[in-house]
């Protein structure tokens, strides 16, 4: 590592104990969370790792994806877009998938109506439940470890449980499936950074009634 930049050290050292296994458990997740086939959004895609697992899991899906900072090297298309409005027409795709981006918001239940906008049939998130003992500080570090490097903007916005209710109803979204306990991390990391700081959830539509 000598002659490495500090972010460039964090990089390699996140990429080396965490971020293989975190894209080979969420691209599980996310599979098993979407129920059936055609065409996704990945909102706030990064490079695109966890959309290309998604995609080698299930060949019936193709990803394509959207993002405010579009990287130099990507694993699928991206296109940018301005953090408030997606570039796409209403229903354009069937499921849109946001992983990790909702708590480096500051509204995300504006996100996730525009999201649903765009959805058919739902939106799958990925993201953290603020609760529990030093969840907050817990979050944050993790938060740092993980974005510092890439230059992500770090709002540290988590929500509890009331809170995320709140902004799926804002968004006009229910809770059809949830996944907790996902075993991001291996051994002792996952005891202090796993418990129940992270979930998985597939979000519906609410129809209006008949």
């Amino acid at each position: 590592m000598i002659g490495q930049t500090p972010k460039a050290i964090l990089n390699s050292v996140h990429g080396r104990l965490i971020l293989a296994r975190r894209v080979r458990v969420l691209s599980a997740a996310l599979a098993a969370a979407i129920p059936g086939g055609g065409r996704v959004l990945d909102l706030g895609c990064g490079d695109g790792q966890v959309a290309l697992g998604l995609m080698r899991l299930r060949p019936d899906i193709s990803v394509e994806g959207v993002d405010v900072l579009v990287r130099p090297v990507t694993h699928i298309p991206v296109t940018p877009y301005d953090g408030v409005t997606l570039p796409f027409a209403d229903q354009s795709f069937d499921y849109v998938t946001i992983v990790d981006v909702l708590h480096h918001t500051d509204d995300p239940a504006s996100v996730l109506a525009e999201a649903a906008r765009v959805a058919r049939h739902g939106v799958v998130i990925k993201d953290h439940l603020r609760e529990g003992l030093l969840a907050g500080p817990t979050l944050r570090l993790m938060d740092w470890v993980g974005n510092r490097g890439h230059d992500v903007r770090l709002p540290y916005n988590y929500l509890d449980s009331a809170q995320w209710a709140a902004a799926e109803a804002k968004a006009g979204l229910a809770l059809a499936d949830r996944q907790e306990r996902l075993g991001l991390y291996p051994g002792l990391l996952g005891w202090l950074f796993d418990r129940r700081l992270h979930f998985v959830a597939r979000l519906v539509p609410i129809r209006p009634a008949a």
